[in-house]
């Protein structure tokens, strides 16, 4: 190492492989994998795993011990401490990152053309340090010319950090440096700025500062010195009682091998067993497909369509309806269009608002096919993106053909759908189609594929067309049609080599278009800092606080500053100037959309009005405000609806009924309205020019929900609703010149949303390498998003370590849910606990069904407190809907609902959703119709638990407790809180030392939506894979982030159960009609283990001074702290004597007075700071921090006197020896 480098400064150098440690007496589990943190995952795709270096053994003499000890005390001499673990992360080669980078850019096309090479969209600011490269969050670089203060490092200390940086930068051996300096800390910005113009990254985490080639992410664990390690102890009993269980059931698999396995596998039946692939994806071919007979049925049905049309064409009514889609723009297209199918596989039609491109071109197809004789040949499906317009458009295009729905026409939404017999044009959601694709992959049948509003970009449609594309050359008789409202024709015509475009024009009636400054103008309203803070309520106060302008500037506000810095207002009057110049981008602006909403009351025409909102948050408490408006709030002059994409069809429905006369309706919506659906009677429109939109940060593994500014595309959209049947008017609250800084199009969500769904339905459909799968999207997702989500899979068990589909993988590519919640809906299955998982999965699959009225939020806590009394929202959830299901047989489900704070809406979706399940599981034969069988132990709430946490790995926080509360944190995220709503943020205290949860997501904190807390042997029995950690004792999970400590004889405990327990699990995958019986002593220790574990253990921390790995494994035991040695039954004075006879600095000892009076002490020596626990006076504290540091020299071995005389002896002689 080059002299400049002091031992402050560490560098983390290319090692040949990225290996784990696994457990030494098996292999890992068949789905199981060692969890690598997101900034590591780069390194991982770039070096293949090879075996790690063999742990050294313990050995048991005296001389062996000594070393050991000697080795602890000078490691903290000698060698600094880069991580928790002792060893540096795997490193990610520059040169590498830098080329993928500048692929991905390449493929991204027109989306990062504005960017530059290094702070593109693919490395958005939010991904790196608040430091990233010394630039400001507006991407300015003009701080780089900036000159260092001067006087805050000397110039000595520059050239050293200069040659450092340097020699960091063309290493391609090394990846980063460490230091811990105070120095470096205080003046981290001018050493950040010199990195950042040397095309660095850097970091400051609390105590230690990282200059790096690769973005940082907000928390490393690694360098975290609170990261907390836990000690499990276990009652004898307890585990006496255990030990029975599993000897019985080895013994009895011992002495019965040959039977024991066919017991597992006779009853399995080739119907029922999803072990080849062939079985679960491919459909068998009907035997009369292609006979004459069914040919000849096919032309009578064809010549009874065409019969029927004709009659319909030629009748008073379909001449009027003819008549109507004669003056549609698309109907003077229809020639144009249908040679264009018929002369290529694909072409791409833009048509504008009012068009009619929705309803009329699949009938366009359908008509021709008829006409030609070939209606019962021809298999057309239009995809929607939502299931509000696949039923909507449906119902309007059979009723422009004189039918009913499910004659010709029809459509299926999960849940729900029409269609019959002689159903030619099925209307259906992206995803129904994709579910098809899972058993018919060369949609065998299909004659058209239409794919409606493909501006939008959802992650669906951009996979779907991946697939399309791969399954044109295999179908050339397949015709696919790409249709939106707007689109950038030329990037999907390129993207289909060369596929020609058709543009409809548009016909809208005319829309008046007002911004914020023409309603100020034209209303006389005033904008003040006071009157935009939308009122969220109490419950939802952090989303107030949010609107308070603040010093970081949010991405709403810094993204259109530019422009409004620009604006010129002088054309309107100083009132309104004042008011623009107060304008706050981060409100919503309830205040102005109530007082605009009485204005169109009383002095417009009549006419419907559509408000555009983000999200529910933003719809239930906007609508509270205005039904307490005198105007807005009464039900005779006002029909107040809301539409959101959550709601059952039937509620969605309303809002196409027009109201008696007299009533103004207004209807608040999110985006689902903007296309493909129209309210005949709307003439006002509200834009308040945002949307909810997910983003993903895939440095921090992280979910990001907040609001963004909409594109130009979607402002035209919303604009032209006003305009569909009659002239209208659209008000946008915002300015003019924040429309112009609109972009034109939205991002595609396949770039800013985590991807482990679309990952499994990849493999799913058998199309090879995730990655190079992805790489041929319209634009790829980042490198670091993808093997995000393919770790996950693998952590999971969904994938193996080759990237294919596992047993359990194949399971939940039959689950339309996450994958997480199909792993809960399975181990439900297989324990007999089903019930209540069924309706945890659908409670999680729809939205919260607790309700909190900004009036009676007291109230509606307290109707939630009796479901929730043991530190679960699952479990509470559980609760309320079998309620609400004995209500609902006595016909009281909606005063059920009413009285608990329910949604009966949601409670209603959670039903349907469980017989989904149901069924779907029934499918997979892992379960029979006998209800009772798979039920048995659905009361047992510890194994519920159980598998809550099975299917929610690795979503897993430690707690830990301090004297009034406690405080969280995660792998990937450090400290982290509950959401108000969650039954456990309204404890304050939790007797669990773990929290598994189902969602994280960051608004201003990262935030946990619901949880279940759960015991050290539900994590160790139903989490990820366990690795064995360096002394016997020691278990590690998530790829060292978690470790436990423990007896040595309960850790073998916990291995052989959770090795015979992944067996188990394996074997009943492989045959679903294995019976469990005979494995009833496993499942009844596992049982009685997670129901009897009292979290007696605790949480241990500090710095690698502790030196985890090599703690005691046996918890603290009084006995052997009093025990007698030199200077007496004295831990103090034992310990003093070991060191200082072995030549080391006599210990100190610094005690803290805790809140709750109690004292907690320190001993430092050599380096190192080990902590007592607490204690009710200082002295015992001391002897306390004392006792565990000798508990820690001995390993828990011996203390006796002439031990410790013999250990001072060797120390002694070992460190003259050095």
């Amino acid at each position: 190492m080059p002299s400049s480098y002091s031992s402050q400064f560490l560098t983390q150098t290319v090692k040949p492989s990225l290996s784990f440690p696994t457990m030494k007496d098996r292999p890992p589990s068949p789905y199981t994998a060692v969890y690598i943190p997101p900034p590591h995952r780069l390194g991982s795709l770039i070096y293949s795993p090879t075996t790690n270096h063999n742990a050294t053994k313990n050995g048991a003499d005296f001389s062996t011990s000594a070393s050991a000890i000697h080795s602890k005390l000078s490691d903290h001499q000698n060698t600094p401490i880069l991580n928790a673990k002792g060893t540096a992360p795997p490193p990610s080669p520059l040169l590498h990152l830098q080329q993928q980078q500048r692929q991905q850019q390449q493929q991204q096309g027109t989306y990062n053309s504005n960017n530059g090479s290094k702070n593109s969209n693919n490395q958005s600011p939010q991904y790196n340090s608040p430091y990233y490269l010394g630039i400001p969050e507006n991407g300015s670089d003009r701080q780089l010319d900036l000159p260092l203060q001067s006087g805050t490092l000397n110039e000595a200390n520059i050239e050293e950090w200069k040659r450092k940086l340097a020699i960091l930068l063309h290493d391609d051996g090394k990846q980063e440096l460490v230091s811990r300096e105070k120095k470096d800390r205080r003046d981290f910005e001018q050493i950040a700025a010199l990195a950042g113009r040397m095309g660095l990254y850097s970091h400051l985490y609390s105590k230690v500062a990282v200059f790096s080639k690769v973005p940082l992410p907000n928390y490393r664990f690694d360098l975290d010195d609170k990261r907390p390690l836990r000690e499990v102890n276990l009652n004898f009993g307890l585990l006496k009682r255990v030990d029975a269980y599993l000897g019985e059931h080895l013994s009895k698999k011992c002495r019965n091998k040959e039977s024991f396995l066919d017991n597992c596998f006779s009853r399995s039946s080739s119907n029922s067993s999803i072990v080849t692939e062939e079985g679960l994806f491919e459909q068998p071919e009907p035997l009369a497909s292609g006979t004459a007979v069914m040919e000849k049925i096919l032309w009578r049905r064809s010549l009874l369509l065409r019969d029927q049309q004709q009659a319909w064409q030629e009748s008073v009514e379909g001449k009027g309806m003819l008549d109507f889609r004669q003056s549609l723009p698309a109907y003077k297209e229809k020639d144009t269009i249908l040679t264009a199918i018929l002369q290529n596989q694909v072409v791409i039609i833009s048509g504008e608002t009012g068009c009619g491109k929705t309803t009329q071109i699949p009938q366009f197809i359908l008509e021709s096919e008829i006409d030609s004789g070939r209606g019962a040949f021809c298999s057309i499906i239009c995809t929607q993106p939502r299931r509000i317009s696949a039923i909507s458009v449906s119902e309007r295009v059979a009723s422009e053909r004189g039918e009913k729905l499910g004659e010709s026409v029809g459509y299926k939404v999960r849940l729900e759908g029409i269609k019959g017999r002689d159903t030619r044009l099925l209307f259906c959601t992206t995803g129904i189609l994709l579910r098809r694709l899972l058993v018919d992959r060369n949609l065998k049948g299909v004659t058209h594929v239409i794919v409606d509003e493909i501006h939008e970009r959802g992650m669906n449609e951009d996979f779907l067309l991946i697939v399309l594309k791969d399954l044109l050359p295999r179908r050339p008789e397949l015709r696919l049609i790409l249709m939106s409202a707007t689109l950038d024709a030329e990037l999907f015509s390129s993207y289909f080599s060369g596929a020609p475009s058709i543009h409809i024009p548009g016909f809208t009636y005319p829309v008046q278009t007002h911004f914020l400054e023409d309603i100020l103008e034209m209303t006389g309203y005033r904008l003040t800092s006071s009157n935009q803070i939308d009122d969220y309520g109490q419950e939802r106060m952090w989303k107030m606080s949010k609107q308070v302008p603040r010093k970081r500037k949010s991405q709403i506000v810094s993204s259109v500053e530019d422009a409004l810095r620009a604006a010129d207002f002088k054309d309107f009057s100083p009132q309104t100037q004042e008011s623009l110049s107060c304008w706050n981008p981060d409100c919503i602006g309830f205040n102005l959309i109530e007082n605009l909403l009485s204005y169109i009351c009383e002095n417009e025409r009549p006419g419907a009005v559509l408000v555009f909102m983000t999200g529910w948050d933003d719809i239930s408490s906007l609508k509270e405000k205005l039904q307490a408006h005198p105007i807005l709030g009464d039900p005779s002059r006002v029909l107040l609806l809301t539409c959101h994409g959550s709601m059952a069809s039937s509620e969605q429905k309303l809002i196409f009924e027009e109201p008696e006369d007299g009533v103004r309706k207004i209807v608040l919506t999110t985006n689902i309205s903007e296309t493909s659906i129209t309210i005949n009677d709307v003439v006002f429109v509200l834009d308040c020019g945002k949307a909810k939109e997910t983003s993903y940060d895939a440095l921090n593994n992280t979910p990001c929900l907040l609001p963004s500014w909409i594109a130009k595309v979607s402002a035209l959209q919303r604009r032209g609703r006003a305009g569909r049947v009659q002239p209208g008017e659209c008000y946008h609250l915002y300015p003019r010149c924040v429309y112009d800084a609109f972009a034109e199009y939205q991002l595609p969500e396949i770039l800013r949303t985590p991807l482990q769904s679309l990952c499994l339905q990849i493999k799913s459909l058998k199309h090879g390498s995730i990655s190079e799968f992805l790489s041929r999207a319209l634009q790829s997702p980042k490198l670091l998003a993808v093997q995000n989500a393919i770790e996950y899979l693998k952590i999971i068990g969904a994938l193996d370590v080759n990237e294919n589909l596992t047993v359990l993988g194949r399971y939940l590519t039959m689950l339309p849910v996450e994958p997480k919640l199909g792993k809960m809906l399975i181990l439900g299955a297989i324990l007999n606990c089903l019930d209540p998982v069924l309706t945890i999965v659908a409670g999680l699959s729809v939205r919260d069904p607790f309700l909190t009225p900004l009036d009676k939020k007291d109230l509606a806590e307290a109707a939630k407190s009796q479901f929730s009394h043991d530190y679960s929202d699952h479990l509470a959830l559980v609760r309320a809907y079998e309620g609400w299901k004995e209500a609902e047989m006595d016909l009281a489900g909606y005063d059920y609902c009413w009285k608990n704070f329910l949604s009966a809406q949601s409670m209603k979706a959670i039903d349907s959703l469980r017989e989904e399940f149901l069924s779907l599981l029934k499918d997979t034969g892992l379960i029979d119709d006998n209800a009772t069988s798979f039920n048995c132990w659905s009361y047992d709430q510890h194994l519920i638990r159980s598998i809550i946490c099975y299917g929610l790995y690795p979503g897993i926080c430690s707690v830990v407790h301090n004297e009034k509360s406690f405080s969280l944190k995660t792998m990937e995220d450090g400290p982290v809180l509950l959401y108000s709503n969650s039954a456990n943020a309204r404890e304050s205290r939790i007797p669990y030392p773990w929290l598994v949860f189902n969602e994280k997501i960051k608004v201003n904190s990262v935030f946990l939506r619901d949880s279940t807390a759960v015991s050290d042997s539900v994590l160790i029995l139903f989490g990820g894979s366990i690795s064995r950690g360096d002394v016997d004792g020691h278990l590690k999970m998530m790829g060292g982030y978690l470790e436990f400590f423990m007896q040595p004889s309960i850790a073998e405990k916990y291995l052989s159960l959770r090795r015979e327990f992944d067996e188990l699990i394996q074997n009943k995958l492989l045959n679903p009609q294995m019976v469990l019986h005979i494995h009833h002593e496993l499942i009844s220790a596992i049982r009685l283990l997670v129901s009897e574990d009292q979290c007696d253990g605790r949480f241990v921390f500090g710095r690698q001074d502790l030196k985890p790995s090599d703690m005691p494994v046996i918890p603290p035991q009084h006995s052997l702290r009093t025990e007698s040695g030199p200077g007496g039954d004295n831990p103090k004075s034992q310990l003093q004597t070991l060191v200082t006879r072995a030549g080391y600095v006599a210990p100190m000892y610094k005690t803290n007075q805790l809140k709750n009076s109690q004292f907690q002490a320190t001993v430092v020596f050599n380096g190192m700071q080990i902590t007592g626990q607490p204690c009710n006076n200082k002295k015992s504290a001391e002897k306390d921090a004392a006792a565990e540091a000798l508990q820690w020299l001995m390993s828990g071995t011996q203390t006796g006197h002439e031990y410790i005389n013999y250990m001072s002896m060797v120390l002694k002689k070992s460190k003259r020896d050095h």
